[in-house]
């Protein structure tokens, strides 16, 4: 599958990068290394892990494996001081951002139906909470004023919780951490049964996402 991220296209099949339109070049390791990270994002993954994948019969030190990430970063126009794509988890290992898109995704609108009304969720952060200037706005005291939160990405939607005293539940279970949104997938905050609806635009009609 595709995977397009900022002006480049990640084609792991055909072993392909390309950016801007031209082919970009990455040592054999590099590309196997960001096919790892692409394939999982948003994982994190330790540098014991890439090692092992990448060096199995071998004794190799992490500076090779720093060596592949400063390669990728060079070629896909990332920063390491202020990564976009390929991140560092300090005292871990390596993720790649989750912000990268599937290209069958790439069209992807995502919506909340909250009884007889609908409304669009935009790309980023989407409030929800008895604040009024919130994307979806529930005007109960058993809200939080900032209470959850739909995270939208890539044609993909995670559910936050923000620390709300009442809690967020995702089907008949509160959540605790960021949880990914399915088509279909009923959201309970306060007396507010939202269903999230996500539908891939193709023209003039739409499917939903699998």
């Amino acid at each position: 599958m595709l995977v397009r991220f900022g002006a480049c296209t990640f084609d792991a099949v055909r072993r392909e990068l390309r950016r801007g339109g031209d082919f970009a070049h990455l040592s054999p390791h590099a590309f196997e290394l960001l096919d790892l990270l692409v394939a999982a994002r948003p994982r994190a993954f330790s540098k014991d892990e890439l090692l092992a994948a990448l060096w199995p019969d071998a004794f190799v030190t992490e500076s090779s494996l720093a060596v592949l990430v400063a390669e990728i970063r060079r070629t896909i126009g990332d920063d390491a001081r202020e990564p976009r794509y390929l991140r560092t988890v300090h005292g871990f290992g390596y993720a790649f951002s989750d912000g990268a898109a599937s290209a069958a995704d790439e069209d992807a609108v995502c919506r909340i139906v909250w009884g007889p009304r609908e409304v669009s969720l935009a790309d980023g952060e989407n409030l929800v909470g008895r604040d009024p200037a919130s994307a979806i706005p529930v005007d109960d005291p058993r809200v939080s004023r900032h209470h959850a939160r739909i995270v939208v990405a890539g044609g993909a939607a995670r559910l936050e919780d923000l620390a709300s005293k009442n809690g967020t539940f995702l089907g008949d279970r509160r959540i605790a951490s960021s949880e990914p949104l399915s088509d279909g997938d009923e959201i309970r905050i306060g007396p507010a049964r939202l269903v999230f609806r996500c539908f891939r635009s193709t023209g003039s009609t739409r499917t939903a996402l699998d």
